[in-house]
C-alpha cells in the first residue's frame, strides 16, 4: 500500500519537495499518492498550457483585459490563489516525504528550507497582485467613472477620434494652470491614421464658442487686460476663475469644457476628451524612470536665477534637468521650446519599454497619478488599445501652427481650419496653392470671426526636425 512505501532520505524528499513548488504533483507521485498527484499535475499543466497560449496568441486581448480595473483585481487574487496553492502544495508534499526517524538537526533544517521555498514561491505572487494594485488603483484615479456605458460602437458613427493633448507649466508660486502646451490628436478609427494638430500657447484672439463666453468675448479671447495678455494658454483658468461663462459645470471641469470647445473650433474638428500632463509632476515620472536620455543640440540655461547649465550632447537627464529642458526659454523662442518639449515626450515614450516599466512601476504609476488627467472614461480604455494597435502600424503625421504658417499675434483662423481639412482628407484644395482665397474650412461655425491677414515669415522652426 501508498502507506507503507519506503519513505527517501532527507536530501531527497527535500529535492522532490522542491520539484513540487516546479510541478504539482511530483513529490505525492513519488510518496505513492498517484491518483492526487495525477489530478495535481494535470492541474498545474493545464494552467502553465492556458498562460502559454494567451501570451502566444491572445496579445491584445490580454493588454484590453489589462485595463479593465476588474479583471485586474481579479488577476492579482488569482495569482495570490496559485502563490497559495503551490505554498500548500510543498508543505504537503514534504509532510508525506520526511522521513520519521531523522534527527532534530535534520528535521530543523528540513523545515527551514521548506519554509523558504514557501516564503520564495509567495513573494513572486505578492508581487505581481501588488503590481495589479496599483494597476488598478492608478487607472481609477486618473480615468473618469463615466456617467453611462460605452454603447456598442464606442466611436459613436465618428471617423475621427480626436483629442485634446495638455502639457500644463503649474509651478510653486504661480497661480493657477497655464496650458503652455496644446496639441490635438486626430485618429482615424478604421485605420489608425493619426495627425497631430499643434497650437502655439500665445495664440490670439481665440473664438471662444457660442454661449456666455462668445457673449463676452465677441471678438476672441481677451483676457484680463492690461494684467494679462489674452492668448490660448490662459484660457482654462479664465474659466475656472469665472463660472459664469460656463454655467452648470463643475469647478475643475469649466477649464477643460472650454478649451476643448475652443480649440476644436478653431480646428474646425469635435474634440470630445483631453489628456493633461503636469510639467512639474512630469519631474517625478522622469526620476521614477530612472532619467531620460536626451541629445542636447544647445547650451540650455535652467533655473529661475540662471542657476545651471544643460551643456550640449547626448546624456541622462534627472527629472528636475528635463524639467528645465521642457520648460526654458532663456536666450530662445517659444517655438524652440515646443520643440523641445515634443522631443522630450517622444524620448520618454520610446525609453519606457517593459524592463524600466516594471523596474520602477509603482513609483511610476504613484508619478502618473499627480501628472496626468483626463475625462477618457475608463470604459473606453479597452476600446482605446485596439485603437493604439492600429495606430502603431500607421505613420503619424504632424503640422504645427507656428511660424511661418501661422502667425500667433495676427492668426489666419479660416486658413487654419482649411489646412486641418487638407490633412485628414487630401481631395479638400489646400489654400496654400490659393492664397488670394480666403475660403472656409469644413467645420467652421458659420458665425466664426472672419479670417485675420496672413502670417509672417519670420522666426521659422520646423519642429519635426528639432528632434535628432
Amino acid at each position: 500500500m501508498a502507506g507503507h512505501r519506503r519513505r527517501p532520505s532527507i536530501g531527497s524528499s527535500l529535492a522532490f519537495t522542491l520539484g513540487s513548488a516546479v510541478l504539482w504533483g511530483l513529490g505525492h507521485l513519488r510518496a505513492g499518492r498517484r491518483t492526487a498527484g495525477a489530478l495535481l499535475m494535470v492541474s498545474w499543466l493545464t494552467v502553465v498550457a492556458a498562460a502559454a497560449t494567451a501570451l502566444l496568441t491572445a496579445q491584445s486581448l490580454l493588454l484590453n483585459l489589462a485595463v479593465r480595473p476588474g479583471w485586474l483585481q481579479a488577476f492579482g487574487l488569482v495569482v495570490l490563489l496559485l502563490g497559495t496553492v503551490t505554498a500548500a502544495v510543498v508543505v504537503r508534499s514534504h509532510q508525506l516525504l520526511r522521513p520519521r526517524r531523522a534527527g532534530a538537526a535534520a528535521r530543523r533544517l528540513s523545515a527551514a528550507v521548506v519554509s523558504l521555498l514557501c516564503v520564495l514561491v509567495m513573494l513572486p505572487a505578492i508581487g505581481v497582485a501588488r503590481l495589479a494594485y496599483v494597476s488598478q488603483d492608478a487607472m481609477t484615479s486618473i480615468f473618469a467613472a463615466g456617467d453611462t456605458p460605452v454603447p456598442g460602437d464606442p466611436w459613436q458613427g465618428r471617423d475621427r477620434l480626436n483629442v485634446l493633448l495638455l502639457g500644463a507649466d503649474a509651478a510653486p508660486g504661480r497661480y493657477g494652470v497655464r496650458t503652455d502646451s496644446v496639441t490635438v490628436a486626430s485618429v482615424d478609427t478604421r485605420t489608425g491614421d493619426t495627425v497631430l494638430f499643434g497650437l502655439p500657447r500665445n495664440l490670439a484672439r481665440v473664438p471662444l464658442p457660442p454661449g456666455p463666453a462668445r457673449d463676452r468675448f465677441p471678438h476672441g479671447f481677451a483676457g484680463e487686460p492690461p494684467y494679462t495678455p489674452g492668448i490660448l494658454n490662459e484660457i482654462w483658468q479664465y474659466a475656472e476663475d469665472h463660472p459664469e461663462i460656463v454655467p452648470g459645470t463643475a469647478d475643475g471641469e469649466r477649464g477643460p469644457a472650454l478649451l476643448k470647445k475652443a480649440v476644436g473650433g478653431v480646428l474646425g474638428l469635435d474634440v470630445p476628451y483631453y489628456a493633461m500632463a503636469d510639467m512639474r509632476g512630469f519631474a517625478k515620472l522622469v526620476d521614477a524612470m530612472g532619467g531620460v536620455r536626451i541629445t542636447v543640440r544647445e547650451p540650455i540655461v535652467y533655473g529661475r536665477h540662471d542657476e545651471g547649465l544643460i551643456t550640449p550632447g547626448t546624456r541622462v537627464l534627472s527629472g528636475s534637468e528635463a524639467l528645465w529642458y521642457g520648460r526654458s526659454r532663456t536666450h530662445t523662442s517659444d517655438y524652440v521650446r515646443m520643440a523641445r518639449q515634443r522631443c522630450l515626450m517622444n524620448a520618454v515614450i520610446d525609453q519606457a519599454d517593459p524592463v524600466t516599466v516594471l523596474g520602477g512601476f509603482e513609483q511610476i504609476a504613484d508619478a502618473a497619478v499627480d501628472t496626468v488627467s483626463t475625462d477618457i472614461p475608463r470604459a473606453l480604455l479597452p476600446h482605446l488599445v485596439d485603437l493604439a494597435d492600429k495606430v502603431k502600424g500607421s505613420p503619424v503625421r504632424s503640422i504645427q501652427f507656428t511660424p511661418p504658417l501661422t502667425d500667433p499675434v495676427a492668426p489666419d483662423y479660416g486658413l487654419i481650419r482649411q489646412k486641418v481639412a487638407t490633412a485628414l482628407n487630401p481631395d479638400t484644395p489646400d489654400p496654400a496653392a490659393h492664397p488670394d482665397t480666403p475660403g472656409r474650412a469644413a467645420g467652421r461655425p458659420a458665425d466664426s470671426p472672419a479670417p485675420t491677414p496672413a502670417p509672417t515669415s519670420r522666426g521659422t522652426v520646423i519642429l519635426d526636425e528639432a528632434c535628432p
